[in-house]
């Protein structure tokens, strides 16, 4: 039940057991209620409450004999000393419990929930070697032992760590794969995997896709921001990007989950990082010195590499927007090295630009144009092609919109060709020609190049391609990377027979606690109670359409665009193979999502004979 992040139903259950078990000598059972309890305060965002009960479960499951109760009692009241601020000391016994969950005398459910705990306190202090660490071990012991949902979890922490170390396209494939997985098992916090899957998104570069996950993890009551944010910065709203992460800000949303406790500053830190880019874009210096100032303020309490240099690009963006040169500098080299430190090739080109854009208005154009350059790559490499791209305009406007060795007003040009003969392709670019094995993945590109800047939506490509909306079992190749099974036309009914009894059990289990909360007159378990019953009654609304006829989700479009950019790029890394220039150029020039198209390199125009 807790897996769902409907307390009510957890309240419910717990109420039953202890008028159960009130007339009892002090038993096993005792201790489960306490470890129970513990994490429905905890998810609540009680701490002193789930303080107290941590210790009793703790305390009951040492007496008892009951090694669930000690060990989550253990664990959350790290957690609990981490959100306090005594980060070394929470850390140090979150490593005393990962040596028990070693053990064979912790059952695999047991073990699997406090793996995703280890992971998750870690990447919410921004220790990311550290979660990287736990996160494999969970995976090594994850196969023949995970129960339930436990693998999915698993899966989105490789994500988030795919997400820090790259490439995009693996994390966003472990995303995607983790919420496969997590369908059956979550409900408000299957939005936990689909904001992974929409950041995951907005890094490469897919702005479709980032915005039809992160618009679906809204719909799960899940909070979106700051992704949402961020992609609407993207997008060119800066209006919108600035109203959303100030009422984020304000007024972060109190939403039950482990994954993301609600309650302390440490959940303002993305939301704060993000502020201060949005200020940067709109020019407001005020804003953005006082969200650098609370940042470093979080990252002073609890101490950690990878907070530290989200406050060090903080202060160094205030420093950019408030004509702060030096500051802004200094600041921003931290932070690019703070990041290659740990790994995080991403965050250390964003850092690379915001630097680059420092030195470049203090004049130093060399400097500048070296660290735009190591950004590129570094976004090139990640898989972030719209990142990478805004990177190498900035180069231009450093170098002059015309190549140096071209004269003014001609543009660069070359010729190649992209041509299937028979069942081969012959690929011709710079000074080397190959002929290789044609693939479907091939033949979407080639569509793309006949019509440089053209934006083809997925389910065209796929209908020029097989002649249908949607491929046949037979039409994909296993070798060409697509699981992508029957046609794209239906989808999975977005809650099946089961989950909606079983949401139509929980409304009668939240109604009770609705009325103990009014009898008690306990405001903010009735605050919490009602916002369960508006989700649950939310999410069967949305699952029913006209005439009671069940909706669908994962449709066309959605699956579509999943096989077409799994199979390009599959198709990319075979060509890569024999022609590793044209494979580079393609990767770069080619895009991906909901739309696809190919962008015509600004510096070398390239005539496809296709």
């Amino acid at each position: 039940m807790i897996d769902t992040g409907l307390m009510a139903a957890v309240r419910g259950w717990l109420r039953r057991a202890e008028s159960l078990l009130a007339d009892l000598d002090e038993c096993a059972a005792h201790a489960v209620i306490a470890m129970v309890r513990t994490y429905e305060r905890f998810m609540c965002g009680d701490m002193a409450e789930a303080r107290t009960e941590a210790i009793r479960s703790q305390a009951l499951g040492e007496r008892l004999g009951v090694v669930p109760a000690t060990v989550i009692g253990r664990v959350a009241r790290a957690r609990i000393h981490i959100l306090d601020g005594a980060v070394d000391e929470g850390i140090g016994q979150l490593d005393e419990v990962a040596v028990l969950l070693a053990s064979p005398d912790v059952d695999p459910l047991t073990t699997g929930m406090m793996y995703c705990e280890l992971v998750c306190a870690a990447q919410g202090l921004g220790l990311h070697d550290r979660a990287a660490e736990w996160t494999a071990i969970m995976d090594r012991w994850r196969p023949g032992q995970a129960i339930g949902g436990i693998s999915g979890r698993c899966r989105v922490h490789r994500a988030e760590m795919l997400r820090i170390s790259g490439p995009c396209d693996a994390a966003e494939l472990e995303a995607l794969a983790a919420c496969e997985e997590l369908r059956p098992w979550m409900r408000r916090e299957f939005g936990w995997p689909l904001v992974e899957l929409g950041t995951i998104r907005l890094r490469k570069g897919d702005l479709d896709g980032a915005e039809e996950a992160f618009l679906s993890a809204h719909e799960h009551g899940w909070f979106p921001q700051p992704g949402l944010a961020l992609l609407r910065l993207e997008q060119g709203d800066l209006a919108a990007a600035t109203e959303l992460i100030a009422d984020a800000v304000a007024h972060p949303v109190d939403i039950p989950s482990k994954e993301r406790p609600p309650f302390g500053d440490l959940r303002l830190a993305p939301l704060l990082e993000a502020q201060t880019e949005i200020a940067l874009a709109s020019g407001d210096s005020a804003t953005a010195r006082s969200a650098a100032a609370r940042l470093r303020s979080i990252a002073d309490t609890y101490a950690s590499a990878g907070l530290a240099a989200s406050a060090a690009l903080a202060e160094a963006r205030a420093a950019l927007a408030g004509g702060e040169l030096e500051a802004a500098v200094d600041a921003a080299c931290i932070a690019v090295s703070t990041w290659a430190g740990l790994g995080a090739p991403f965050e250390a080109a964003v850092a690379r630009v915001v630097l680059a854009q420092a030195h470049r208005r203090h004049g130093a154009d060399d400097t500048a144009r070296l660290e735009l350059t190591a950004a590129a790559s570094a976004f090139e490499s990640f898989g972030a092609s719209r990142r990478a791209a805004a990177a190498r305009r900035l180069l231009e406007e450093l170098d002059g919109d015309t190549p140096a060795s071209e004269p003014a007003g001609q543009d660069a040009r070359a010729a190649a060709v992209f041509r299937v003969e028979g069942g081969t392709r012959r690929v011709c670019f710079g000074d080397a020609e190959v002929v290789v094995r044609d693939l479907k993945g091939l033949r979407y590109v080639e569509r793309l190049l006949t019509e440089p800047g053209r934006e083809f939506h997925v389910l065209d490509l796929f209908a020029a391609e097989s002649g249908a909306v949607g491929p046949a079992e037979s039409e994909v190749s296993p070798a060409e990377g697509v699981d992508f099974v029957g046609g794209v036309g239906s989808g999975l009914p977005m809650l099946d027979d089961e989950a909606r009894n079983a949401y139509q059990r929980r409304l009668a289990d939240v109604d009770e606690d609705i009325e103990d909360a009014r009898r008690d007159h306990d405001l903010g378990r009735l605050e919490l109670a009602e916002r369960d019953k508006e989700y649950l009654l939310a999410e069967l609304r949305r699952a029913v359409g006209l005439g009671g006829r069940t909706r669908t989700t994962g449709g066309s479009t959605e699956r579509a665009r999943t096989s077409v950019t799994r199979t390009i790029r599959y198709a990319l890394d075979r060509l890569a193979e024999h022609h590793p220039d044209v494979a580079q150029h393609l990767d770069q020039h080619v895009h991906t999502g909901t739309y696809c198209s190919y962008a015509d390199d600004p510096l070398l125009k390239v005539d496809w004979q296709t």
